[in-house]
């Protein structure tokens, strides 16, 4: 009897790299792509058909983030799986990544081949990769933007990627004011002067791509 298809879903902003990916993903035999998306708004709009069983999701998407789109499907679409594959580097992210709901993180550079076994292997519930994935990166690094909470974090982020103030609170539900709250708890557990250089903090810690 045939093992019916993997059934997964891609968001990335950009069409190149989601086209490459689905023919890496599809050649296998083993993957069905169901759904593409190139913003956050959209994965958060799409019927659990259009997602999958496992959505590979990209970090640095525009109108929402990665980030807040995995923590609202914790809550509308539980069972779906997944998959982070961003530009960030995993020693930064992989192990919050996955404390905050995701089955796995992968970053970019990782090897296609790499990508494609950690795609079927959280598909076929296989949650021990996870452990794999951020062996050795299990204790969070003790540097300072590590102490910002979950939703610092990611104001944090966002403020990083250009998002200015009004545009993040939009993103999050939230008011102006507390996005303000947030950027002045930032600055004071990171021991930083002004919002400007936050984005200077990101670079010398290689919280950024290349």
């Amino acid at each position: 009897m045939t093992q019916p298809l993997l059934r997964i879903s891609l968001a990335d902003d950009h069409a190149i790299f989601r086209r490459g990916l689905r023919e890496l993903l599809e050649e296998s035999g083993h993957i069905a792509v169901v759904g593409e998306f190139n913003h956050g708004r959209a994965v958060l709009q799409a019927s659990p058909a259009a997602l999958g069983e496992v959505l590979v999701l990209d970090l640095s998407l525009p109108r929402v983030s990665g980030s807040e789109v995995l923590a609202r499907l914790r809550v509308s679409h539980p069972t779906v799986k997944v998959v982070i594959l961003s530009m960030y580097p995993e020693e930064h992210f992989a192990a919050r990544m996955v404390r905050a709901g995701a089955r796995a993180y992968l970053a970019k550079t990782r090897s296609a081949e790499e990508v494609l076994q950690t795609i079927l292997a959280v598909g076929e519930g296989r949650d021990e990769l996870d452990d794999a994935l951020i062996a050795g990166r299990g204790a969070i690094p003790a540097l300072p933007h590590e102490r910002l909470s979950a939703r610092e974090h990611q104001v944090f982020m966002l403020w990083v990627q250009g998002r200015m103030a009004g545009d993040i609170a939009v993103e999050l539900d939230v008011s102006a004011s507390t996005v303000s709250n947030h950027l002045a708890h930032i600055r004071e557990k990171l021991e930083l002067k002004n919002n400007a250089e936050i984005i200077h903090y990101a670079y010398a810690a290689g919280l950024t791509a290349e």
